[in-house]
């Protein structure tokens, strides 16, 4: 009896969560890693077709709004659980398709859970969370996906180099694995109560402006990270495969030993204060990509810049502080999309400068993290609904 009352209260909102997040990064981590080796040499893509299939990729991000949708439908816990479901299947038949028509088809139901996963993840977290627990707690899930990516990378390396298990084999038994996980996890786990109905239809208000504009800047910043950080370090220094999968993995072990702490000191010292130090140093190190001219100097920018990650918690729970708790769903669902509007449209845009001069794409990085410093002047030190902005904090204030 005494092992039943222990293992309920394990069974808590946060394990719930943190379980979920370890089995999406891990099994996302095995499709990420294999993708650009498999679309080469089964596929045989060119750089149109690889390039067709991540902006593929991003258009479920983009329609990420329409998951307040399925709320018509589902309950968010039980549309979490479809949704990483769908995400799993996606990467299980992966392999079973090495032509283009068929990778467009995989990635975009693989996308589609994944996205779909993460906006349900986000708006039940600043539902269950405390909201003087909900940094720490978003580090620590920073941690747990890192633990998940880093185990991910070595299974990769033990199955495919040691064994010599085949593309199809390795997505088959990733996605097959993440099914059963996710299937004990939702027999496991009672259906949590939800402190508030959440509004099933789109919400933009006026009050949550500043949320909306951090968000997009940050899907911004998140590109030129993503898209050219890595590109300069392989183009102008040369970095081969392993150097590029090493400076990942230093990446993900800082995440996995600082995330937690980060989004803890966070919630110590504010969002307000948290954002602006993030944007001085993002303001730096693409100052610092933009002249470099040493491989290490700029790896340990690259490094740097993965670190600043963590520092979007500070948005999420600044967001949470400010908002009506029955607006969280659907708001999750429309930052998502904001999110990725940059997804669409920078790599297109700073591609085509990237031909005439990589500094200005990074020039560019330097006004998007000056924009974001100018933004988040108007965080008030103790955000609240009602009190979003600074503005608001000074009329409000006694004189």
């Amino acid at each position: 009896m005494r092992q039943f009352q222990n293992l309920s209260e394990k069974l808590t909102p946060a394990s719930f969560l943190l379980s979920m997040v370890f089995i999406l990064s891990f099994t996302f981590g095995i499709w990420q890693v294999l993708l650009n080796n498999f679309v080469i040499e089964r596929a045989h893509f060119s750089g149109v077709e690889i390039g067709i299939l991540q902006s593929i990729r991003e258009i479920p991000g983009f329609l990420a709004f329409t998951a307040v949708f399925m709320l018509y439908i589902f309950r968010e816990q039980t549309f979490a659980i479809v949704s990483i479901s769908l995400m799993t299947i996606g990467i299980a038949v992966t392999g079973f398709f090495p032509n283009a028509t068929g990778l467009y088809i995989t990635t975009f139901i693989m996308s589609t859970g994944f996205h779909y996963f993460e906006t349900m993840n986000k708006s039940l977290t600043l539902q269950w969370m405390d909201k003087s627990e909900t940094s720490h707690f978003l580090g620590k899930s920073m941690s747990i996906k890192a633990f998940a990516s880093l185990s991910a990378y070595a299974l990769i390396w033990i199955m495919m180099d040691q064994f010599k298990v085949d593309y199809q084999w390795m997505y088959l038994s990733a996605g097959l694995a993440g099914l059963v996980a996710i299937i004990i996890i939702a027999n496991i786990f009672p259906h949590f109560k939800q402190t508030s109905v959440q509004h099933r239809k789109l919400i933009l208000k006026k009050r949550y402006w500043l949320y909306y504009a951090l968000i997009f800047f940050s899907g911004a910043r998140r590109q030129i990270f993503m898209v050219f950080a890595g590109f300069m370090m392989v183009q102008k220094f040369g970095y081969s495969v392993g150097q590029i999968s090493l400076l990942f993995i230093i990446n993900y072990v800082f995440n996995f030993l600082f995330a937690a702490k980060i989004g803890h000191w966070i919630g110590v010292l504010g969002e307000r204060k948290a954002l602006l130090i993030e944007y001085i140093g993002l303001i730096l190190i693409f100052s610092g990509y933009a002249f470099a001219t040493n491989g290490t100097f700029a790896a340990t920018l690259y490094v740097l810049d993965h670190l600043f990650f963590a520092f979007a918690i500070a948005i999420s729970t600044y967001f949470q502080k400010i908002a009506t708790p029955e607006d969280i769903a659907s708001t999750s669902s429309v930052s998502f999309s904001i999110n990725h509007i940059a997804a669409v449209i920078i790599p297109a845009l700073l591609g085509i400068l990237w031909t005439y001069s990589a500094t200005a794409v990074f020039m560019v990085g330097v006004f998007f993290a000056l924009c974001s410093f100018a933004l988040a002047m108007n965080i008030p030190f103790s955000p609240a609904e009602g009190n979003e902005t600074r503005h608001l904090e000074k009329r409000s204030s006694p004189l």
